[in-house]
């Protein structure tokens, strides 16, 4: 199986930056897309960035231009840069990968636990 473990989550003033990380370990063949979701409080949780294994982005229209999405393929780890927060940005982050099974080559979803991040103003 393969666990993805989020870290970097925190307190942070409107305006500031923050670095999440998320690093894949346990039995890893290949870890195809990466990417991040938000759940605020009471709302659904939704797409914030994806990269594929190729360097390949998306972003959410709300985060384009203050967020950066980046992976390192060899350390199979996903990181979101977060630039200018808003208050609208608090909500727990979770980290999600398209697993590939070795055994047969299909892939398997796999999501992090979250981490929290709070904006105040």
């Amino acid at each position: 199986q393969v666990q993805l473990v989020e870290s970097g989550g925190g307190l942070v003033q409107a305006g500031g930056s923050l670095r999440l990380s998320c690093a894949a370990s346990g039995s890893i063949f290949m870890i195809n897309d990466m990417g991040w979701y938000r759940q605020a409080p009471g709302k659904q949780r939704e797409l914030v960035a994806r990269i594929t294994r190729g360097g390949s982005t998306n972003y959410a229209d709300s985060v384009k231009g203050r967020f950066t999405v980046s992976r390192d393929n060899a350390k199979n780890t996903v990181y979101l840069q977060m630039t200018s927060l808003h208050a609208e940005d608090t909500a727990v982050y979770y980290c999600n990968a398209e697993s590939i099974r070795g055994l047969d080559l299909t892939s398997v979803e796999v999501w992090g636990q979250g981490t929290l991040v709070t904006v105040f103003s």
